[in-house]
């Protein structure tokens, strides 16, 4: 009976070194492909990602630790099997803008299932003298830059444990992408960096963004239409325009904003905190519903909670028509922290479609030292606990 005890622990044994064997993803290193230290990564990444895309069985493409240069590039699927993206070196762009092709990303990837960007790298956009040449915060007809990451029609994807630096315009684009979540990311740029939104999702569903730090010089998060199922949980975001749900209603065939979620978050020395903003002028009729901001820590925050449906940068649209993007079930619940200005509460909804369903719930926020106080237009809003009085 041992002996056959022994056989079967035996066997089982085997069956589960095998089946680990087999698990390992096939390495494709890219020094094997011409890539080398301080070199130009560009051809040996896109000669490594290509076999690996082809596997049959999950790969991992290897950057080893060094630095590297790195021109425009497209990395895109369907790929056989699941692929890893392992760079453990640093990347660093072309400094001058004028060798991107127009305003796309700088790294794209698109249209890949089970993708994961690991390996602690940082990606540095070499943003600096691209900056000087923008005026896209002044002016919608402007020259577009590049951004530093693009995911398009990604499904079940990671990126984690990563940095993006100095963008010349946004640092990442998420489009139409479903189950793609950003882990330990980070992204540095400095305050007065025009357009170098952190993270802006479009047309996406299940996205989270869990456990990063944001620094940049525009909105820290940003969802544009059709954004669904949205989880932002231990996001650090300064210096910044804080998270935006917006802006909404100046195109058409937008599509609705529903489901998200912001939680346990701190702002530092952000012109915002939480924001929804939608264009006034417009005929487009969308609706943006199921958002919760809770358990949120402001510092030295200048609009901690704001809701601005007459949002209208530079005189580009008429204020005269009111916004028809109806806003519902909002939830602002466990809000602290130090505002910049007065008014912690702005909530300026729409004449057309006024606010519905939305609650304030245990808001207690200082400027120097006493609580701010609410703003309130077309709205009225539902109070529990600690909150200041809405007033015209």
């Amino acid at each position: 009976m041992d002996a056959i005890l022994s056989i079967v622990y035996i066997s089982a044994l085997f069956l589960l070194l095998a089946s680990s064997t087999i698990a390992q993803p096939v390495v494709f290193d890219i020094t094997n492909y011409g890539g080398a230290p301080n070199g130009d990564l560009t051809l040996s990444l896109e000669r490594a990602w290509k076999a690996a895309c082809t596997s049959a069985s999950a790969s991992k493409v290897l950057v080893p630790r060094n630095t590297y240069n790195l021109r425009q590039i497209e990395l895109n699927g369907p790929c056989k099997a699941p692929i890893e993206l392992q760079i453990e070196g640093n990347i660093a762009a072309p400094e001058n803008p004028n060798q991107f092709d127009g305003d796309s990303q700088w790294i794209s990837f698109g249209y890949i299932d089970s993708f994961t960007l690991s390996g602690g790298a940082t990606f540095d956009g070499q943003g600096s003298t691209a900056w000087k040449q923008n005026n896209c915060h002044q002016t919608w007809n402007c020259k577009k830059l590049s951004m530093n990451f693009g995911f398009s029609f990604m499904n079940n994807s990671i990126i984690r444990d990563t940095t993006s630096k100095h963008s010349k315009h946004f640092h990442v684009n998420v489009l139409g992408c479903r189950n793609i979540t950003f882990s330990k990311f980070s992204i540095e740029a400095p305050a007065e960096s025009p357009n170098t939104d952190g993270i802006h999702i479009g047309r996406s569903t299940l996205v989270k963004i869990l456990d990063s730090n944001i620094r940049t010089g525009d909105d820290c998060i940003s969802l544009g239409d059709g954004s669904k199922q949205v989880s932002v949980e231990n996001v650090t975001c300064g210096p910044g325009h804080g998270i935006s749900v917006g802006s909404l209603g100046k195109y058409e065939n937008e599509e609705p904003v529903e489901g998200l979620i912001v939680k346990n978050c701190t702002f530092k020395n952000t012109d915002n905190g939480v924001r929804i903003k939608t264009w006034p002028g417009t005929l487009i009729k969308i609706s943006v519903s199921q958002l919760r901001f809770e358990n949120l820590v402001m510092i030295n925050v200048t609009n901690p909670i704001i809701i601005d449906q007459e949002y209208c940068p530079w005189n580009q649209c008429s204020k005269q028509t009111p916004s028809k993007v109806q806003i519902s079930r909002v939830s602002f619940k466990n809000i602290r922290g130090t505002s910049t200005t007065k008014e912690g509460i702005i909530l300026i909804c729409s004449s057309s479609v006024p606010c519905e369903k939305v609650k304030l719930t245990n808001i207690d926020l200082k400027f120097n030292g006493t609580p701010t106080i609410a703003t309130c237009k077309n709205i009225k809003p539902q109070v529990f606990g600690n909150v200041p009085t809405c007033t015209p």
